[in-house]
């Protein structure tokens, strides 16, 4: 039996001293961000908010988007009546924190991940888009479903989304390290 060396490790304790600190300073930098414009919504959710709405209103429906007088969320209005409430987990930006952090966490910074994380992030923002733009139609036609389907399956599609994505990195940079 072989004796334990933490050399062996030493990757492995390498990538997740990398993932966790981009990932606990860029949570701490988003805080930070999201909490200096409380109580109105940070710009980011607002911004994701309006693109829902040019979403949902290019679907054929007549929406608005409008700020909540006193907590930090953007409403989706239809008829004048609040539909969805976004709040700023909603905008994806935590998601893409964990995205980046795994990808600089797991390989070189080069070319590859200058053009990847970019792309990954606009992959995710449009899966968050079309995630929010489908719980506005959960909220307005099965609003007894919508707890479960935000909490569950929405978060696991998006997440499955990330993970896609990483696979997809691990196995570009494996076959450009193996060559």
């Amino acid at each position: 039996m072989k004796g334990f060396s933490l050399a062996e490790f030493k990757p492995t304790i390498m990538f997740l001293v990398k993932f966790l600190g981009m990932y606990l300073v860029g949570n701490f930098l988003y805080g930070l961000y999201v909490t200096s414009f409380q109580p109105k919504p940070d710009p980011a959710t607002r911004w994701v908010s309006e693109q829902t709405g040019m979403v949902i209103s290019a679907c054929g429906w007549d929406v608005g988007v409008k700020d909540h007088p006193r907590k930090s969320t953007t409403w989706i209005l239809y008829e004048d009546k609040p539909v969805l409430s976004v709040y700023e987990g909603c905008n994806g930006l935590n998601t893409m924190i964990i995205f980046a952090a795994f990808i600089v966490a797991f390989g070189p910074l080069n070319k590859n991940t200058l053009w990847f994380i970019p792309l990954g992030i606009l992959i995710i923002h449009l899966a968050n888009l079309l995630r929010i733009t489908l719980l506005f139609f959960v909220a307005e036609y099965r609003p007894d479903f919508m707890y479960f389907i935000h909490k569950y399956v929405f978060t696991a599609v998006l997440y499955l989304v990330i993970f896609i994505l990483w696979v997809w990195w691990v196995r570009k940079f494996a076959k450009a390290k193996s060559e």
